[in-house]
């Protein structure tokens, strides 16, 4: 695992410039992502500080900060919250590991996080929800999506740069049963077909919430 998550970090580190270039502005061609964090931003306004984990440049924090949402981000790799925060300078960011977060129990009302779930083995899949769990109020509100498919893919190159980034695919039951174990109650699932200009897998976003 250690040796993965190195080779994630560096990765996602050598890439972080063109990524951010690329993605940051990105929801200005995804109306459905619009319209599901409009709805998740109006559910968490005033409630308390949400984290988007797996941030990346921060364009799903900024977008909800645009909406009142109090917000905070982190991810895996240095280089990605340095871009996050020179894009967003009103909003925190810090490197963190979403298997190990240095957060207080229950001190988040909600948290977002975007396609990051899918760089967690399955083995590892209920320790990183146990982890958001655990630093979310009780009754707090969770927002998550992923690829829908079997299997894992790999990708060893990127903006012709040598990386090594696995993608692990989830159906969506299996995604509920991890959830349960975890201590979090399903809302919602809502999936969607590929955009033309996305890797074809179908899009699944799953709200949850922490069990009172």
């Amino acid at each position: 695992m250690n040796k993965s998550k190195s080779e994630l970090e560096a990765s996602y580190d050598r890439v972080a410039e063109q990524y951010a270039d690329e993605f940051f502005r990105e929801l200005e061609t995804k109306p459905f992502d619009r319209e599901l964090l409009d709805a998740f931003a109006e559910s968490v306004r005033g409630r308390g500080e949400v984290c988007e984990i797996g941030c990346g440049p921060g364009h799903i924090a900024r977008y909800l900060r645009d909406r009142g949402a109090t917000m905070s981000g982190i991810d895996l790799s240095q280089e990605m919250v340095k871009w996050a925060q020179r894009l967003n300078p009103d909003i925190s960011f810090q490197q963190g590991n979403m298997l190990a977060l240095n957060l207080p129990n229950s001190s988040l009302a909600a948290i977002v996080s975007f396609y990051a779930i899918i760089h967690i083995e399955r083995d590892k899949i209920t320790l990183a929800l146990q982890e958001m769990n655990r630093v979310l109020q009780p009754g707090g509100s969770l927002l998550i999506s992923f690829h829908s498919g079997e299997g894992v893919l790999h990708r060893d190159e990127w903006y012709d740069k040598p990386i090594s980034i696995e993608v692990t695919l989830f159906g969506s039951d299996e995604m509920s049963g991890y959830l349960e174990a975890a201590g979090f109650e399903t809302v919602s699932f809502a999936e969607r077909a590929p955009y033309e200009f996305e890797y074809p897998t179908r899009r699944v976003y799953v709200s949850a919430k922490k069990a009172i």
